[in-house]
């Protein structure tokens, strides 16, 4: 199966936009393009291909501009699953009910998950996910209230909340 990619411009800078088949692989901001698009080579077998009109990546791509105009609040995609572990899983589909513009805590989302005791888990699967934005782990906070890390990038975190607290405020649904 081909892997398709495109980086996607957004205010946040170019989101890496991955697609195989029918699923969306990963979707998050661009670190270095190179060293992204070195690191899908070794994680998918088989050509990794610039995009060519793929409808998952394209769709990805359109949903993505909602979002940022403030037009998307929750992100319709089919995501492909395979290979995380079951508690990451588990953790990432309780991040997709945090609602847009709201956040909760680590602890919070492990409830969620099934296992009450896991928020260091949680921030295992948050830092993990292959899906950055459309996936919001940026909603998942410390306990505390504080931010915490975003892939080495807390500004785009707070940057992402920001954005979302302003939006929801304008237009509440």
């Amino acid at each position: 199966m081909t892997t398709r990619f495109l980086a996607h411009p957004t205010p946040v800078g170019d989101v890496l936009v991955v697609a195989a088949g029918d699923r969306l692989v990963s979707a998050h901001p661009v670190r270095q393009l190179d060293a992204d698009l070195a690191a899908l080579s070794r994680r998918f077998p088989g050509p990794v291909e610039p995009d060519d009109g793929d409808p998952i990546a394209r769709r990805c791509a359109v949903q993505l501009d909602e979002y940022f105009s403030g037009a998307r609040r929750v992100f319709d995609l089919p995501l492909d699953w395979t290979g995380l572990p079951d508690f990451t899983r588990a953790a990432l589909l309780a991040v997709c009910e945090i609602p847009y513009g709201e956040t909760a805590g680590y602890g919070e989302v492990a409830i969620l998950a099934g296992s009450p005791r896991a928020a260091r888990a949680v921030g295992t699967a948050c830092a993990s996910t292959p899906f950055s934005i459309v996936v919001p782990v940026h909603r998942v906070v410390r306990a505390d209230g504080s931010l915490g890390e975003y892939g080495g990038r807390p500004e785009l975190k707070r940057w992402l909340l920001d954005r979302e607290t302003t939006t929801a405020a304008r237009s509440p649904r």
